[in-house]
């Protein structure tokens, strides 16, 4: 008998299915407009339905009270992350999201925003949200759909159901605990998904290291397959290759490594313990190997300039060459440093090495680094190899290919100079030897230079040894003497001490001047050195541990707010040391005076030595140049507080006895009236500052990095940053970059044929100087990234343009 509620069952059927997905929306705990988020240790977050994935704040390992607002595994032990929002911008501790009408709103505990979610369409407004157990995250209008989903923007991961159309793409984290945006990239170009680093300084992508297919679209689907889909429709799976994926066993995942490798992982449901991601499935299979390929060599490898990179399971395993070591210890893929690093002096003219016996040769098999030759032998023997790069100040290391396992019996030399690219190793595919050439142990003693004080004690321990020699009276006699001797040289030396002026400031470790003391050093300010924005310098006599020479500082403007705010700035200064520093030995704060007294520099300043009438050596000027660079490194990034320079300008460059230059003036600002956010009625010259004076915006150590591009075009070309007395040269910036564009450097340098000879690196100067004077200070890289450009440890890549057609609206 047939049931009559058997013609109802379609009916049934739809309503059943309507219950269901209303009964679906409520299991899922809509988030409501005004529902919020704190980042605290409470662990409080939205979860999904199934309580798989979980949207909150995520504290950032190793950083206290830093967070990222992530979306998370719940059930994973070690939470693992797979998208985030603010990864340039972590939060502070009691920073709250918010849904509001126009969607998700990050502020820090100041009310100052720090994210916000995108709307595909500017008219709809937010009504909840809800986190899926799919791991997208989305916030649906009053209307209907979607406003903003995590699925469309992702960050380094892609999940089940999730897709890749050719606007999307994914970017690595910066390193294996980071979570700022690192150099590899996922993405869609010409008709192609594929895989590429990014030029850290510009954001542009740098050629494929690895295609992964051909389509418009990348699918991981529910399955938990990943497909590329073709434009006629047409799928191609990617992975897995080797045994059908089984989502209801396993949670998966693909994700853009930090070190550029794109891995398919899985991680059971149901774990028994100690279980953690395997990886099913990566591409490049090799990607030391990758980076040779022709299309890649630009960039630096996934291991970084001057290593070597060899693969381990897939993965990238970095480590540095024979003679280097790593930039950053912590982080093996940032590439290595030479650890003797050369000088101008270190080099004849003609370009030899001198002194070559200081150097032997390391070697390592099967090691090879591609690109970067500059001279090849052909044919060669190991012998002629060694000595062609020993001999040749510019070769760094030789790469040998042995005689007996050359296809035409006859042995090839390639010589390499720095920056090394893509080094790799592989006893299967690589039939060459690397010769690294490094400083002998004994020569890392630097005996070449002897010690006055050395010399004087070996005398006196010679003295003493001939004196024990002799007989018993002698030696009497000779030790009284010697007795006498000291006596009488600890009276002077005792003499000398109380003839210094001043004492010894416990508070500030300097000394403490009286001001009648330096009006009698300087001889009642008789013989001026120099005037500038702080005030005139004056040269002084102090006869001391420090030299006959002083100068004197006397500030003409200076804040009155008492002792406190003068001896905390004259403390910063004084607890400042390094050789390219011009060295603060004491001051006056007596009164209503101010004065600073510091060591002389017998040379006198930049500004004289390079626009005098006899022009300084090339290699003088590279030397001084590298000096200046890691002055500001050491003042911007590793002094115990960091200091601003704010007017670097050749008069503020102080040259030594053997013309090693010292930076002078820093840390000053404080010490002046007028001391506003901009500083620009005090601070900066004419010719040297960068745009942002002018602006409303806080300034940072990006305008002494400008100031120093203006400067080392000087150097480059022994020409003032204005007032060139040449037809179309006004500004130097400006006549520089034509020169550069037009492809006419040298031009820069037309009487110095000594920067003539050496137009490889005149270009790579003139290149650092581009980069430090552009327009926009987050395009200026930091003078320690400068100084490795300086001294060849990173490439420098093609600067842009550095003016902005219409400035003011950048800021």
């Amino acid at each position: 008998m047939i049931s009559p509620l058997s013609h109802c069952h379609p009916f049934l059927v739809i309503l059943l299915g309507i219950h269901w997905i209303f009964a679906t929306v409520q299991a899922q705990g809509n988030v409501s407009l005004g529902d919020f988020l704190s980042a605290n240790d409470k662990n409080i977050a939205w979860q999904s339905p199934s309580g798989d994935f979980a949207f909150g704040f995520h504290p950032i390992q190793g950083e206290e009270d830093q967070f990222l607002l992530a979306i998370w595994y719940a059930k994973i032990p070690d939470r693992t992350i797979v998208w985030y929002a603010n990864r340039e911008n972590p939060a502070e501790r009691e920073s709250k999201v918010e849904l509001t009408s126009t969607g998700l709103v990050l502020k820090d505990p100041k009310d100052r925003v720090l994210w916000r979610s995108k709307t595909l369409n500017n008219d709809s407004q937010a009504s909840h949200a809800a986190m899926l157990d799919t791991g997208n995250f989305v916030i649906a209008s009053r209307n209907s759909g979607n406003i903003w989903e995590s699925f469309k923007y992702p960050t380094d991961t892609i999940l089940p159901t999730q897709e890749l159309d050719a606007d999307g793409s994914l970017s690595s984290a910066l390193a294996e605990r980071s979570y700022q945006e690192g150099k590899y990239q996922l993405r869609f170009n010409n008709g192609f998904f594929m895989l590429n680093q990014i030029d850290m300084f510009t954001g542009k992508p740098y050629n494929n290291y690895f295609i992964l297919g051909n389509g418009s679209r990348l699918i991981f689907n529910q399955s938990g397959y990943i497909q590329i889909q073709s434009s006629n429709g047409s799928l191609l799976n990617l992975a897995p290759e080797n045994a059908p994926p089984d989502p209801e066993s396993n949670y998966y995942r693909a994700i853009l490594s930090f070190n550029g490798v794109f891995t398919f992982y899985s991680y059971p449901r149901n774990p028994s313990g100690g279980e953690s991601w395997s990886a099913w499935w990566f591409r490049p299979k090799d990607i030391c190997s990758s980076f040779v390929d022709s299309t890649a060599r630009l960039g630096n490898g996934p291991c970084g300039y001057n290593s070597i990179c060899e693969p381990i399971n897939g993965r990238p395993n970095c480590t540095c060459p024979p003679g280097f070591s790593f930039l950053d210890e912590s982080n093996p893929y940032n590439g290595c440093k030479q650890d003797y690093t050369s000088y101008p002096q270190d080099c004849n003219p003609d370009g030899s090495t001198i002194e070559e016996d200081r150097f032997e040769f390391k070697s390592m098999q099967f090691v090879d680094f591609p690109f970067s030759d500059y001279g090849i032998l052909q044919p060669a023997t190991e012998f002629e190899c060694k000595q062609s790069c020993l001999l040749d100040c510019s070769c760094a290391v030789a790469i040998l290919q042995d005689p007996t396992v050359s296809k035409d019996g006859n042995g090839t030399c390639w010589k390499k100079k720095l920056p090394l690219s893509n080094g790799s190793v592989n006893r299967e595919t690589i039939d060459r030897t690397s010769l690294f050439k490094v400083l002998k142990s004994e020569a890392r003693k630097n005996p070449a230079t002897p010690n006055p004080s050395d010399e004087n004690q070996n005398q006196v321990i010679l003295i003493l040894g001939v004196l024990l020699g002799t007989s018993a009276v002698f030696n009497f006699f000779s030790l009284a003497a010697i007795s006498l001797i000291f006596f009488c040289l600890y009276k002077r030396r005792l003499r000398d001490f109380n003839g210094i002026p001043g004492r010894r400031d416990l508070e500030t470790n300097l000394r403490s001047f009286t001001y009648k003391d330096l009006e009698q050093a300087t001889n009642r300010f008789k013989e001026e050195l120099g005037r500038g924005a702080f005030g005139t310098v004056y040269k002084g006599e102090l006869p001391s541990s420090f030299g006959n020479y002083v100068a004197v500082k006397k500030l003409d403007k200076f804040v009155q707010e008492g002792d406190r705010e003068f001896k905390t700035e004259v403390k910063v200064i004084g607890q400042t040391h390094h050789k390219n520093l011009v060295r603060l030995i004491g001051y006056c704060d007596e009164g209503e005076h101010r004065l600073l007294v510091y060591e002389f520099m017998q040379n006198g300043s930049l500004s004289s030595f390079l626009f005098g009438v006899l022009r300084p050596s090339w290699q003088q000027r590279l030397h001084i140049a590298l000096g200046i660079a890691k002055g500001l490194t050491y003042l911007h990034e590793e002094c115990s507080i960091q200091i601003i320079h704010c007017d670097i300008k050749p008069q503020n460059i102080l040259l030594d006895d053997s013309f090693t230059a010292k930076i002078s003036d820093f840390g000053l600002a404080k010490l002046l009236i007028n001391n506003t956010k901009t500083l620009t009625g005090i601070r900066g010259t004419k010719g040297y500052v960068a745009p942002e004076w002018f602006k409303n915006t806080p300034l940072t150590v990006k305008v002494d990095v400008y100031s120093f591009g203006v400067m080392l075009l000087e150097i480059i070309t022994c020409r003032r940053s204005v007032e060139i007395e040449m037809e179309d040269a006004a500004i130097l910036t400006e006549w520089a970059y034509e020169r550069y564009s037009e492809g006419i450097a040298e031009k820069l340098v037309e009487n110095d044929e000594e920067a003539r000879s050496d137009l490889g690196k005149l270009e790579m100067l003139l290149k650092v100087a581009i980069w430090c004077v552009q327009d926009e200070p987050l395009l200026r890289p930091s003078m320690r990234t400068v100084s490795m450009m300086l001294e060849g440890a990173v490439q420098v890549p093609t600067p842009p343009c550095p003016f902005l057609a219409d400035p003011l609206s950048r800021f």
